[in-house]
């Protein structure tokens, strides 16, 4: 196969965001796809990113609204940025229809649709890639290379503490501070807890409470509003049609304990509902040292301290002589080898996007694993879930339990609102 025919499916913000995303590849001259069409049960949607298409490549694709409309035009693969209620149907369906699939996180709305997915993806030969990208942020290569070095030593610590939101105002839409569509503490926090395994390894146990602060959520954009949040600057047009407030249903806040297979403890607080100072910190403290990481897709350098003195920028990148970033990263990113990085955010978020993009092209290509397959995906979704059950029952929480469905009383609604 020397040309994958892709459809993406689910054409609003994400969608739109992950057409920039393969627009950056195709300008590297990295990408191995071509797009066939774009799927979304909302035609508007659909012809939107159609008509954007057309400015980035050389066709316009093909507009359907369903799977079966799909399957007509002919495709090899789909990218399925939907929300995450329909992450589920979509994955499954696809690979049904023998299509290889990428998901956006999270995988699926809860470990249970995430199981779905693993069942179908287990009975298919197709390859499965969950759209995973803080990990794939430079700074974070380096991170996890310093410490596989043993930079710090061994590893004993987490401290990852993000606290922000300004207050009750609408974080990018209604959807993500609502229950059964997928809040906050999931939304954003799969990343997180992808990032805390990436660096440090599987995560065993939890223990935290869970608050919903903002009972109330307010949204900027509709009333002209041009400080709502909108990442990337492709929301505006949705937020302003959106409620000008709305009742939250899912929690905004945890305050967590956290246990690693390898000793390491953590501290992990989440905060969607700050009214005054935000913060930003996640440390490692290790047997030799210290690292400090930026907030993730900024391109400040990390810093570490070393037996008392400080070391950041290229004094970090020099412990590694070794690391170098892959092929599509060093070129999209300038270098193979960063100690940090200028871009906006809005070209950052296209190149994190594009890295995406071609590890799962590569991987059809090459007939192996993704980077970020159902495994991890439903291990980041089912730590996530972890903190939630842990703040409805009280309890530590296994995170094995929440991954076997042994453990779901937090998820049950969810799971019954989605009818599996």
């Amino acid at each position: 196969m020397s040309e994958i025919r892709l459809a993406i499916v689910g054409c609003g913000g994400m969608g739109h965001r992950h057409l920039y995303g393969l627009g950056e590849l195709h300008r590297q001259g990295l990408s191995p796809f071509k797009l066939v069409a774009a799927c979304d049960p909302n035609r508007g949607n659909a012809e939107s990113l159609a008509d954007e298409a057309a400015g980035l490549f050389d066709s316009r694709p093909t507009v359907v609204t369903d799977l079966d409309q799909l399957a007509a035009v002919g495709v090899d693969a789909i990218d399925a940025p939907t929300t995450p209620r329909f992450h589920h149907d979509v994955a499954v369906g696809a690979l049904q229809r023998g299509w290889h699939c990428m998901v956006e996180k999270p995988v699926g709305l809860t470990v249970r649709a995430c199981n779905l997915i693993a069942a179908a993806a287990n009975d298919s030969t197709q390859v499965l890639s969950v759209a995973e990208n803080y990990r794939r942020d430079p700074m974070n290569r380096l991170a996890r290379a310093l410490l596989d070095a043993g930079v710090i030593g061994d590893p004993r610590l987490l401290i990852h503490h993000s606290l922000g939101g300004n207050g009750n105002r609408m974080l990018i839409s209604v959807w993500r501070h609502q229950k059964n569509q997928s809040g906050l503490l999931l939304d954003v926090g799969v990343h997180f807890t992808d990032m805390m395994e990436y660096l440090l390894g599987p995560i065993t146990t939890v223990y935290a409470q869970t608050r919903l602060h903002e009972k109330v959520r307010v949204n900027p954009a509709a009333s002209g509003d041009a400080s709502a949040s909108n990442p990337a600057g492709v929301y505006g047009k949705w937020q302003k049609e959106m409620p000008a407030e709305f009742e939250a249903t899912a929690e905004d806040a945890a305050y967590a304990t956290i246990h690693f297979a390898n000793g390491v403890a953590g501290q992990y607080i989440e905060d969607h509902a700050i009214h005054g100072e935000g913060s930003w910190l996640r440390q490692i403290q290790g047997s030799a040292g210290s690292m400090n990481l930026p907030p993730d897709r900024r391109g400040d350098p990390l810093s570490l301290n070393i037996g008392g003195s400080e070391i950041d920028g290229k004094g970090a990148l020099d412990l590694v002589p070794d690391f170098h970033l892959d092929e599509a990263t060093a070129r999209l990113f300038g270098s193979e080898r960063l100690s940090h990085y200028d871009f906006e955010f809005p070209e950052i978020d296209r190149k994190v996007i594009a890295t995406e993009y071609a590890d799962f092209g590569k991987a059809i290509l090459d007939g192996r694993a993704p980077e970020v397959g159902i495994e991890q995906g439903t291990r980041s979704v089912a730590v996530s879930y972890a903190l939630m059950e842990s703040g409805q029952s009280g309890e530590v929480v296994n995170v094995d339990d929440v991954i076997t469905e042994r453990v779901d009383g937090y998820q049950a609604e969810i799971n019954a609102d989605l009818g599996i």
